[in-house]
């Protein structure tokens, strides 16, 4: 049976393929090219759509409320949930300053906002991929498991016309 946890793990690949171009257009527009607002447009539409609605709304509607329940706690060495919801929190943030440095225009903003972004989401990446998801692993019995996969091809199925244009997005920047 596939674990729950690697099914994130993928979702983050993606994230951090599109992160990692975002930093290279920063990179460019810091050096003089001009901001492509077309390009940061469909980048802030990957992380919302994406990043947030898809792969975040598995992991706080399902797994972290699996995660947080008694008999799940007592079998945890520590719960990080509370500091990964901040995370994404401060993540949503930082795209909504994005998104106003680019409406305005502002180059600045945006790779200042953008950069902030991208920090953040590595850190975090690297905590759930090395820390939170080998927690989740070994406490959550194969029964939870099953059904969170359950509940993840059921989300899936809803958000499908989504991530199919956000996998388009991750194609067309890898070839930037």
């Amino acid at each position: 049976m596939e674990k729950t946890t690697k099914i994130l793990v993928d979702e983050h690949k993606n994230i951090l393929k599109v992160v990692d171009v975002i930093e290279h257009e920063c990179d460019l527009v810091e050096s003089g090219k001009k901001l492509d607002k077309d390009f940061f447009i469909k980048a802030i539409y990957f992380i919302r759509n994406y990043a947030d609605k898809f792969h975040h709304a598995k992991e706080e509607d399902i797994l972290f409320k699996e995660l947080l329940k008694d008999s799940v706690q007592e079998r945890l060495h520590c719960n990080p949930i509370e500091q990964m919801l901040h995370e994404h929190e401060k993540g949503r943030n930082f795209v909504k300053l994005t998104e106003t440095g680019v409406k305005k225009g502002n180059s600045k903003k945006v790779i200042e906002d953008a950069r902030n972004y991208i920090n953040l989401i590595r850190d975090h990446i690297y905590k759930e991929d090395n820390i939170l998801y080998p927690m989740s692993d070994e406490a959550l019995d194969k029964k939870t498991q099953k059904d969170i996969l359950d509940r993840f091809s059921k989300a899936d199925k809803l958000k499908d016309k989504d991530k199919k244009k956000c996998l388009l997005i991750v194609n067309e920047f890898k070839k930037r």
